[in-house]
């Protein structure tokens, strides 16, 4: 895989700090409720380190916000992501990177991911927010994906949607294995 861009951390930093106040928690309480360090909040809020996947969707759960709305700017009207380009998180358990491609609005709480994996480890997700369903297409390799109690195999332009409020799975069969996946949000 080619080399990955450090994530957004000024976005992330500002908009922790702006979820964790909109809801009234302290960084104990927020951390206690993402089963994350509180030292590792402080250093997000500041804008240092580099948060993984898992770390940021714990976040987003306990804030109950999507996790673009954690890694992503606003947006201009007319918004292009070139190949290569935009907010790319990596997995720390999984030969795994999502770059987020496009945030829902206030109106329509989606988002669209592209998903980059490789053969080997399985990225394990947990539950997302209450709700929340997912939608993937795959464009390239192959890959099983869906709950953890009944993945599907995909290959290119298969599609699948499963509950993403519950324990899912994301996992490569083919080098070179690239999806998109489409996030509902309630």
């Amino acid at each position: 895989m080619a080399a990955v861009p450090a994530p957004p951390l000024a976005t992330i930093a500002a908009a922790i700090r702006r979820e964790r106040e909109r809801v009234g928690v302290s960084l104990t309480e927020l951390a206690r409720r993402a089963g994350i360090a509180k030292s590792t909040l402080s250093q997000l809020e500041s804008g240092v380190g580099n948060p993984s996947v898992e770390t940021l969707w714990a976040l987003g759960v306990a804030l109950d916000v999507p996790f673009s709305r954690l890694v992503e700017p606003p947006s201009p009207t007319v918004r292009v992501v070139r190949a290569g380009e935009g907010p790319r998180i990596r997995s720390e358990h999984a030969d795994f990177a999502g770059t987020l491609l496009s945030a829902g609005s206030t109106h329509a709480r989606r988002d669209v991911y592209l998903l980059e994996l490789e053969p080997g480890a399985v990225r394990k997700a947990e539950a997302h927010t209450p709700r929340s369903i997912e939608h993937v297409v795959v464009g390239a390799g192959r890959m099983r994906v869906g709950p953890e109690s009944d993945p599907v195999e995909l290959g290119p332009g298969d599609y699948a949607t499963f509950p993403g409020d519950a324990p899912h799975r994301y996992e490569a069969l083919a080098p070179g294995t690239f999806a998109v996946l489409v996030m509902e949000h309630p």
